[in-house]
Order: structure tokens, then sequence, then C-alpha cells
């Protein structure tokens, strides 16, 4: 576990590395910690500099390993590389501007990135008549994004992964939780006899794109893909999918496509930015698998926080959502035996 640090501390810490963060810094202002991350700090902040030109910036910092997890993290290190690398290829992602020496900076595992201006509340993107135009527009840019973040040579020690292993790994992080719930073990079934048999070239994959992880102006639309911490490599259906999992879609299952689009411009998007075909069927697939991945998410956050309350209410909270999931696993059950 990291040390944790109290926010005058931290400020002191970032202050001494202010001139890495950027040129001519000289102290730290405005230290605000940011709400979301369970195992994430994220703070904003501003270094200050000669004439009193200050940089808006953000710093990650790992806090805790969540038990019970079906997805190995990478460093934040290689998740810094991993956003370089995006950003070279066109996505649209915040900058990096240091990433941090675990023992000699006093922060242990984080990295510095330019702050972007948007909006990430899911609630907000999804239904606040102020972002109508960017909803017009915003599934086709996820595809844009997505095929860019595709292309992406990965780096070296990636976990790799496919549909049966993934499907396998949370089935056994499922077991470690001992947890009983039919609507889960029947959802394990269900995909286990769907599993996708056309062949599949494996890509860079994001690992956690979808509403709530993504930057958007109400008129611009896509500004920046955001917590780039679970990058693997596996199908580029599987970011489609989670992008379509209906718990990211607060509370407007009508729009298929993160709540706010398509799933047609999601594909269009997608291949007009030079992607590979990938059916609508192989999406839902991965659609119905992130029902059931953040069910079992929330079981293990929830014997996180019962194992360990100390470390706040945020996982219990977030356990409560695997009702939830279980709903919309025999929805989708019933719409396919239809």
């Amino acid at each position: 576990m990291a040390e944790r640090l109290s926010k005058d501390e931290l400020a002191r810490r970032l202050s001494a590395l202010a001139p890495r963060m950027a040129p001519g810094a000289e102290r730290v202002e405005n230290l605000v910690r940011l709400t979301g991350g369970a195992s994430m700090e994220t703070w904003a902040f501003d270094v200050v500099g000669e004439g009193e030109v200050k940089t808006p910036l953000i710093l990650r910092r790992r806090t805790r390993v969540v038990e019970y997890s079906a997805v190995s993290k990478p460093p934040l290190r290689r998740e810094a590389e991993a956003i370089a690398r995006a950003a070279e290829e066109g996505v649209p992602a915040p900058i990096v501007t240091y990433v941090c020496d675990e023992e000699a900076d006093g922060l242990d595992e984080a990295y510095v990135m330019h702050r972007v201006a948007g909006e990430t509340l899911g609630k907000k993107i999804t239904s606040d008549p102020a972002f109508e135009p960017a909803r017009g527009k915003l599934a086709r840019q996820c595809g844009a994004a997505l095929a860019r973040i595709h292309s992406v040579e990965p780096l070296s020690g990636l976990d790799q992964t496919d549909a049966a292993t993934t499907l396998a790994n949370y089935e056994a992080t499922w077991r470690a939780t001992g947890a009983v719930r039919p609507t889960i073990e029947a959802a394990f079934r269900w995909l286990e006899k769907r599993l996708p048999k056309e062949k599949v070239t494996s890509r860079f994959v994001h690992g956690d794109f979808r509403n709530g992880n993504i930057m958007v102006d109400p008129d611009e639309g896509l500004v920046a893909v955001l917590d780039w911490e679970l990058v693997h490599v596996g199908d580029p259906a599987e970011d489609m999918g989670w992008l379509c999992t209906n718990s990211w879609k607060f509370g407007r299952p009508d729009r298929y496509v993160g709540g706010f689009g398509d799933v047609q411009d999601l594909l269009d998007g997608y291949a007009e930015a030079g992607g590979e075909p990938i059916s609508a069927a192989r999406v839902d697939f991965w659609s119905m698998l992130g029902s059931l991945k953040w069910g079992v998410m929330t079981m293990g956050m929830y014997a996180s926080f019962a194992s360990d309350p100390s470390a706040g209410p945020e996982r219990g909270v977030i356990g409560r959502r695997l009702s939830e999931t279980e709903a919309d696993i025999v929805a989708i059950i019933e719409r396919n035996a239809a």
C-alpha cells in the first residue's frame, strides 16, 4: 500500500518536484482531490512559475491494490507510456509531463499530466441539454478514437487475453469471493455457450473505455480519453462492448452506446478511422460480458470493504450495484430469447 499523505504534505512534495513538471515552475497551488477512484487518487493542481504563470496539471497516484481483481493492472509508469503512445497515434489524450520515481520523489507510484477542460460526469453527458450537440457526434468520435487506440503498438509485458480467457478469469475471481448468486451463475453459462467463433486479431486495448472515462466538450464532443490503468492486449470489440454496457448509460438505456449514441455510428466511426470490421453481434457479446464483469467487480469491492472498513465506504457503496448488473443480465438474456 502507498504511503498515506495529508493534503499539506502532498502539496509540499509536489512543490519540490514543480520544476520537473513544467519549465520554470516554482511551487504548487490550488491542490484539490477529485472524486472517483477506489484504488487511485486523482488530484488537480497548478504549478506556478515566473510572472505567476500557471500550468494546470493532474496527479494520478495509486493508493491501494483492488482485491479479487481479474485484471492485472500495469504499473503507472507503463500507463503513462501508453497514454503517450496513444497521443502519438492521434488519440485525444492528456499530455504526460512527468512520471514519478517511486523511491526518490516520495509519491510512490504516480505520474503527472496536463489538465484538459471538459466534462466527465456521465449523467450530464447523457442528459444535460447543453450536451445535445456533443451527443450527435460522440458515438462516431468514440469509434474513431478506438480505431486509433487499437492501432497502437502494444507495450511489452502487457497481459494478453481473449473472450474465453476473460470469462474464465472473472469466474475464478467470482469463486474467490465465495458469493452464490443464481443470475451470475446463469450469465457465466450463457456466455460460455456464445463465445465468438470468428478469428480475432489481438490489439492494444484500453480496457476501461466508457462514459465516465471520457472528457467531453458540450459543442466539440470528445476531447480526451482518460483512465488508462487497465490497458492490455485483446479483442478490440472488448472496448466497444464495455462502452455499450448498461451500467455506463446513466439512465439512458435507449441509447445503446454509452447512453448517448447508436451502435452503427460507433462502427462507422471505427471503420472511417481505419479500424478492422467488427460485427454488432461481437460488440453485443462483450456488452453482456461487461455487465457480468461489473457485477463481479462490485462484489469484489464489497468483499474488500467488508475485510477492511477503514478503507472508507466507497467500495461498500459500489458493492450495492451488483443488483443492477443482475437486472441487466436478465434483460439481455430475455431479449436474446425472443
